[in-house]
């Protein structure tokens, strides 16, 4: 029995690999077959497995027509109860699942059993029937066959064939196989030379589409028709044939442009000479096409130039190209409608120079401090659109006159703008450019003085794209409105030559800029109106054409740390790093338990304070900047506030205590001190008339009997301050005996205030009294005739009044004022005439008389004259 097993497998597994599909024989005694292995996907499938009486699995076995069930792929087909017919066949409905529909029929006769399965709609592409016996389990596999499913090969598209002129030469064909037919598809080319009426077919392998044709296959100059044909077990397609002649399918080799050089004599034009490649010089007609562009240009031309029916090597000619312009050029070939070669390798020439055409767009700025003569002018200028510059511009040059003389010149540069002083009287200017063929007509710049005139509102800038601004602005209805005038230039840069302009029409509100426009980059817009005598003033906002966070943050710096507060303050972004507008700088702190808080700071102060915060308190922190595109935090930063210990309270307490015993101490030692140079320091003393005394000296030794001025100051409490001894040279004296009124040597001045000096003589004070009275306020002065101290004097003295510039006791304020004039003070000698002052004693003789001459000194009236000796 165990051999009769391995026999069948084996005889199964051999009819799977070599047996024919359609019918599988594993043993004599079993036949599996089906009416077509291969069918169109959906189409009902038939199959059948007999099995003879002989077989080795039911040999001798109980057998029932249920013994025998079929497979797909490994999968059941279910079958249902059989009901008997008049035929004794036994039919099976589809199954519940309804992956499959199949009609299910076995029929038992004298030499065996048949079992036949019937499949309504083939699904898979390829599907593997078993016929298997239940005579033990799992079934046994008595036969099988292969069925496969696809549909009928559409005909091939897009049919195309490319010659290779590089040897060795070939043509190749490709197509499109259209839909996938899951099916081993046969496909063949079919090749025939019209003029030789040869053809050759080319049988390619299952699943290639496409074919080298060799050189012996075709002829260059002669038409060939080529088509394909693909075969299946379905069904066969034919594509379109193609005609072609091979040379016009060919793809030369890129060419080769040998020189470029200016036509003589012809404007706008350069002559080109060119060769193909050294495998196709035996060509002799192709197609060119020239594409250009300009040496400062990085997109070549949109449209070739192209040049038909060209013979080989022979020059070309390619015109009606600017004056003066510096060209590179690139050639490809092509014969008749054949693929175009790829570009050729570039060369350059120049085109003949001529003088420029045109005239140039302007913009002036005058001055605004238009009271300075000459104005000064800063003039900016562009190519307008007709402007053709014909070469290379040497100069511009702007002139007083229209056609510029040296001595006319106002500036000559080569950059787009100049600044110069602009000659009084001169209302206009004009501007011209000139290369090595020549000079431009000159274009006329009208000066516009008056600038102060009313400005644009409602200037509004908005991202147009990445490279662009649309620039808005509310126009100004008034006749004598021209136009507008927009002006941009990069903040971050100051440079005079990166400044923009453009014109606009009075009647737009509106412009598009995109010249040097580019993202996350600041810009300064401003609009003018021009006026007919003037021009306006602007209206400036900074725009972007694209944001986003900043580059970078400023640092956080601490100003000022107390006890609930810190105060911090940072510097402005630099304009290179902001990449947008700053819209907002906020400042995110927190404590140690995670509390936070954000603060927003102002916009111009860039400063914030940090308030209600805890003593002796340690703080994080940092700053995060906001624009129109984005924001970016910066680095922590830790804080501390400060704390109030005990020992800093004790510190100030005695800092304070300490500094106010002082204060006091020194209080005390001015107010009670007997050293009279210190009190001085402090309040010096002030002689009072009413208890002062004026003695005369008529010897030397009386006045001797006068104690020193340090003596005095420390036993006299009501004196006077100090007495001034003046030494009279004896010329002044002679001329102190003549009149009165022409004495030299003591001016007296007309005064009536008390606080002024009524009679000084400078030149006799001597060097002694200054030093040693410095400090001092000097009352009354004493002159004597001759020196003092060497002989007795002849003459009498003289008092003089006080020089204080202190006022005396209030109660003379209220007397009679003082004569005008002090300075006929009599002075008398020795010889029977009276004493310049008499005395007035009150036990004396001239007891109740009164001195006449005290009545020429009214201020002296309150004195006592009476001897020192006789109040001691």
């Amino acid at each position: 029995m165990a051999s009769a097993w391995i026999t069948m497998f084996a005889t199964l597994l051999l009819a799977f690999v070599n047996g024919r599909k359609d019918e599988v024989h594993t043993s004599p005694s079993v036949r599996v077959h089906t009416s077509t292995p291969v069918v169109a996907l959906g189409s009902p499938v038939t199959a059948s497995c007999v099995i003879r009486d002989d077989c080795p699995l039911i040999k001798g076995a109980v057998w029932h027509l249920n013994n025998i069930v079929w497979h797909l792929n490994q999968r059941l087909i279910p079958s249902s109860p059989a009901a008997a017919n008049e035929s004794g066949r036994t039919s099976a409905a589809a199954n519940e699942s309804g992956w499959v529909s199949t009609v299910l029929y076995s029929v038992a006769n004298q030499s065996g059993w048949n079992s036949t399965v019937f499949i309504p709609s083939f699904t898979d592409t390829k599907g593997y029937l078993t016929c298997c016996v239940l005579h033990t389990f799992p079934c046994q596999i008595v036969g099988a066959v292969e069925i496969r499913a696809g549909f009928p090969p559409p005909a091939p598209q897009n049919l195309s064939c490319l010659t290779n002129l590089t040897k060795p030469e070939t043509l190749s064909c490709q197509w499109d196989p259209g839909q996938d037919t899951h099916l081993p598809t046969q496909y063949t080319l079919y090749t025939e030379i019209r003029d030789l009426r040869e053809s050759n077919t080319y049988v390619l392998p299952p699943g290639v589409h496409h074919y080298r044709i060799p050189r012996t296959g075709f002829v260059f100059f002669s038409e060939i028709e080529v088509y394909v044909k693909a075969v299946n077990a379905l069904g066969q397609a034919t594509s379109t044939p193609l005609l072609l002649e091979p040379l016009e399918s060919a793809k030369f080799d890129p060419p080769k442009v040998l020189k470029v050089q200016a036509e003589p004599n012809r404007y706008g034009c350069l002559r080109l000479s060119w060769g193909l490649s050294e495998q196709q010089t035996w060509v002799t007609t192709v197609t060119l096409e020239v594409r250009l562009k300009t040496a400062n240009s990085k997109q070549w031309s949109k449209e070739p130039v192209p040049v038909l029916r060209l013979m080989r090597q022979r020059p070309m000619e390619v015109c009606r190209l600017l004056h003066g312009k510096e060209y590179h050029i690139q050639i490809r070939v092509r014969y008749h409608q054949s693929p175009w070669s790829e570009w050729s390798n570039s060369n350059t020439a120049v085109t003949l120079e001529k003088a420029p055409t045109g005239r140039l767009d302007s913009w002036m700025k005058v001055s605004r401090e238009q009271r300075q003569m000459p104005l000064s002018v800063h003039l900016f200028w562009k190519p307008s659109k007709k402007f053709r510059d014909n070469g290379k511009i040497l100069s511009y040059v702007v002139s007083r006159q229209r056609q510029p003389t040296k001595k006319g010149q106002l500036c000559v540069t080569l950059d787009s703008h100049c600044v110069f002083q602009l000659p009084r009287g001169a209302r206009k200017v004009f501007l011209s450019a000139g290369n090595a063929a020549g000079t431009s007509s000159p274009t006329e710049v009208e000066v516009f003085q008056h600038r102060a005139l009313a400005a644009v509102s409602d200037v509004n800038v908005l991202p147009h794209d990445e490279s662009s601004l649309l620039v808005q602005w509310t126009s100004i209805h008034s006749s004598i409105v021209t136009g507008y005038v927009v002006e941009w230039r990069p903040l971050w840069e100051m440079d005079p030559s990166l400044i923009l302009f453009d014109h606009i029409d009075r009647n737009q509100s509106s412009t598009l800029i995109s010249e040097r426009i580019e993202p996350y980059n600041p810009y300064g817009i401003s609009v003018y109106p021009r006026y007919k005598d003037g021009i306006g003033l602007p209206q400036t906002v900074e725009a972007y054409s694209r944001q986003k966070a900043p580059s970078a943050t400023p640092n956080l710096r601490v100003r000022e740390i107390l006890h609930s507060r810190i105060e911090l303050t940072w510097e402005e972004i630099p304009l290179c790093q902001r990449n947008g507008i700053v819209q907002s700088y906020q400042i995110f702190y927190w404590d140690e338990q995670g509390n936070t808080k954000v603060v927003t700071a102002e916009l111009e102060k860039r400063r914030v304070v940090l308030r209600e915060l805890h003593r002796s308190s340690s703080y994080k922190a940092f700053i995060m900047v906001s624009t129109g595109g984005g924001s970016l935090n910066g680095s922590e930063v830790i804080l501390k506030t400060e704390h109030r210990d005990y020992f800093t309270i004790i510190l100030i307490v005695i800092s304070s205590g300490v500094g106010l015993s002082l204060l006091i101490i020194i209080s005390v030692l001015v107010c009670f001190s007997t050293h009279e140079r210190l009190k001085m320091c402090f309040w010096p003393k002030i002689p009072d008339p009413a208890n002062s005394s004026i003695k005369r000296f008529n010897t030397l030794d009386s006045m001797q009997d006068i104690p020193p001025v340090h003596d005095m100051q420390e036993s006299s409490l009501v004196y006077l301050s100090h007495l001034s001894l003046l030494d009279l040279p004896k010329k002044g004296l002679e001329k102190m005996g003549g009149e009165i009124t022409d004495d030299p040597w003591c001016h007296c001045s007309d005064t009536s205030d008390l606080g002024e000096s009524i009679c000084g003589c400078p030149h006799a004070l001597s060097p002694s009294y200054i030093g040693s009275h410095q400090h001092s306020v000097p009352y009354a002065t004493v002159v004597f005739d001759s020196p003092y101290s060497i002989q007795p004097p002849i003459q009498s003295h003289a008092y003089l009044r006080s020089e204080s510039t202190q006022p005396l006791l209030e109660e003379e304020l209220e007397e009679p004022s003082s004569p005008k004039e002090y300075q006929n003070v009599p002075i008398r000698g020795t010889s029977g005439e009276k004493d310049s002052f008499r005395e007035c004693l009150d036990d004396g003789p001239g007891k109740g008389e009164l001195c006449t001459l005290w009545d020429d000194f009214p201020l002296l009236r309150a004195l006592a004259m009476n001897d020192v000796q006789s109040e001691t």
